[in-house]
């Protein structure tokens, strides 16, 4: 197991703290970052493990819709506060509030779903994509680069990214489109505990989702000035993959004004399973000329 998969873990290991109010208490601590913010997949994978706390073993997450408030600080504890709103006969309802220094910083509502039957369909997974395989890693192509940011992306993320056509780090090459496609799974395996992937699936949910707004107007992660927060962040699990195999993340954006773009994204397992939605709007605020 490498280390960044380690600091994933730890990650999500979090600590219940025995302490009752009217709700669950638990604590975590976060990955090191070279800008000092807390990555907002991080915070939303440990607010939905609190959760998931919670919850009997037999229901699995089934939608997860969060805000994230404030920027949070690598170097602070996390307290996860979290709320049993509801408990049905086939539905349970969470709510987790993420703190630092008394504050929110994250506040979500997640619902659970015990096994059950129905309808079943999905929209088909795009057939015209080159495999991981033919594809260089996006640690292969940060080789080099040695500024601090380049450095965390190609030697501490626990999980490897193949984009399709290529990442927009430094420059957006090809037709400025509103979307793209990208491979992903964690280097190295992970244990055999289906909610650890599923939280470790929203983490990696957040790395690339506004990309499709940068590629459509030409805007690259290195572009001087540029701003970018994450402002919300919903997802939906259908089917349950592990992410430690290969997954097809496809993602676009509909539409970007008032400095705030929205991004879609459907991620697919290699057999062609849907296996989840994801939905983010982020701010955007690019330098003028």
């Amino acid at each position: 197991m490498t280390k960044p998969l380690d600091g994933l873990i730890a990650a999500l290991d979090l600590t219940d703290t025995g302490a009752r109010t009217d709700e669950d208490i638990f604590t975590g601590t976060s990955q090191w970052m070279p800008h000092g913010r807390v990555f907002g997949g991080q915070v939303l994978a440990q607010s939905l493990v609190a959760a998931m706390r919670t919850i009997p073993e037999e229901r699995a997450v089934h939608s997860m819709h969060g805000y994230f408030l404030r920027p949070g600080d690598v170097n602070q504890q996390i307290t996860f506060s979290v709320d049993r709103i509801h408990d049905g006969r086939s539905f349970s309802t969470r709510r987790t509030q993420a703190y630092q220094n008394g504050l929110p910083i994250l506040s979500m509502i997640a619902s659970f779903q015990a096994p059950d039957g129905g309808l079943d369909h999905q929209v088909e997974m795009p057939g015209d994509v080159p495999g991981p395989e033919e594809l260089k890693s996006d640690t292969e192509l940060l080789a080099g680069f040695e500024h601090p940011v380049g450095r965390y992306w190609r030697e501490e993320r626990p999980f490897d990214l193949r984009h399709i056509p290529s990442p927009v780090y430094f420059t957006v090459e090809g037709e400025h489109v509103a979307h793209q496609a990208v491979w992903f799974k964690t280097f190295g395996e992970l244990p055999d505990d289906e909610n650890l992937h599923r939280a470790a699936l929203a983490y990696a949910s957040d790395y690339s989702i506004l990309e499709p707004v940068m590629r459509r107007h030409g805007v690259a992660w290195g572009t001087p000035g540029l701003k970018i927060a994450s402002l919300d962040h919903a997802m939906w699990w259908h089917r349950f993959s592990r992410v430690d195999e290969w997954l097809l993340y496809v993602q676009e954006s509909p539409s970007a004004t008032g400095g705030r773009g929205l991004s879609l994204g459907r991620i697919y397992n290699r057999d062609g399973l849907l296996v989840a939605n994801v939905a983010q709007e982020g701010m955007l605020r690019v330098p003028q000329a």
